[in-house]
């Protein structure tokens, strides 16, 4: 009778522990029969958490602890300040955010957004062959011809020597960051997973192909190149991902503005709560649609006075290319 006990009992453990497996596969989650970290499904799998996956991935982004570079660079405040433009009352530090925050929706923006159509469509396409392309490549070699051809263009269409030197620093500071920080490490177990691990390794791959070519000097890895690919490969939609960078960009000034004594910590947040998200958000409702032109065919009627990249505040460029001709400074741009 004994026996008959422990082996029900056996039965009976062996049965829970079998449907924890299951939720942790399910969740992720810590299997307590093999021991090993259980990745749930990928989000691309389960539409349902698509949203989740979007908001997670914001957070993971929007850390300030992030090694990304941006805490070096004022984009051009530091140089405003020291011409005289500025004053004791938060209004300055708006008006700059404001007139900061136009002018890079509209330069930036559209490369971020053919960097991300162009990443996101691999990433879509991953696994498949589409017409004239190798199951070799399986489509990175397009996919990098393209991110070079975008980058050479912000390169040019970049007016000063202080912001693609800071724009660079900060584009390859996101290539390292995917590579050493949200690539998937191969402790974690992807019995669970194993659609969500190939996608992942396509994507570091060619993100580390692209970073080489950077290292190699053969294209240069400016900022918003380098973030369009980035929040594609991570699975990030292409409208969150333009929103999170001009929030990013409106928040390093602010820091930038603490730090130069020009506004409080506290006020800093009073502004990032109550200034700056409108502003954010109408830059990214009025960018959202530009493009760079590159990636057009000749049907789409692409009108670059209209739905191009633009420059809309000389006077910011003006200052910003004079940042070395300080003669102290706390930042690099």
């Amino acid at each position: 009778m004994s026996k008959l006990n422990t082996a029900e009992k056996t039965t009976t453990a062996l049965r829970e522990c079998k449907g924890e497996a299951q939720r942790c596969a399910r969740i992720g989650a810590r299997d307590p029969v093999a021991g090993v970290v259980c990745l749930p499904a990928s989000p691309i799998e389960l539409t349902a958490m698509d949203d989740d996956h979007e908001t997670y991935i914001s957070l993971l982004l929007s850390d300030s602890n992030l090694p990304t570079g941006s805490f070096v660079a004022s984009s051009g405040l530091e140089s405003y300040f020291k011409h005289g433009f500025a004053s004791t009352s938060d209004s300055t530090t708006i008006s700059f955010v404001q007139d900061s925050l136009a002018t890079y929706a509209h330069t930036a923006l559209p490369f971020v957004s053919d960097a991300h159509r162009v990443v996101a469509k691999l990433n879509a396409t991953s696994g498949e062959h589409p017409e004239g392309v190798t199951e070799v490549d399986d489509g990175q070699d397009k996919t990098l011809i393209d991110l070079t051809a975008l980058d050479e263009l912000y390169e040019t269409m970049t007016l000063n020597h202080v912001a693609r030197r800071a724009s660079k620093s900060q584009g390859v500071a996101l290539l390292t960051l995917y590579s050493k920080g949200f690539s998937r490490p191969p402790s974690l177990s992807t019995e669970s997973g194993s659609n969500a691990c190939d996608q992942s390794a396509r994507m570091s791959i060619l993100l580390d192909k692209f970073k080489l070519m950077v290292r190699k000097e053969d294209t240069h890895g400016h900022l918003p190149i380098c973030w369009g690919a980035l929040t594609a490969a991570l699975g990030l939609s292409l409208e969150r991902s333009q929103y999170l960078h001009l929030f990013l960009h409106a928040r390093s000034l602010l820091s930038a503005s603490v730090r130069l004594n020009n506004i409080g910590p506290y006020g800093a947040q009073q502004c990032l709560m109550h200034a700056v998200r409108p502003l954010v958000a109408g830059e990214s409702a009025r960018c959202k649609n530009l493009r760079t032109g590159l990636l057009e065919d000749s049907e789409s009627n692409f009108d670059e006075t209209l739905h191009g990249p633009a420059n809309t505040w000389p006077l910011g460029e003006i200052l910003a290319a004079r940042h070395d001709l300080q003669h102290s400074r706390i930042f690099n741009s």
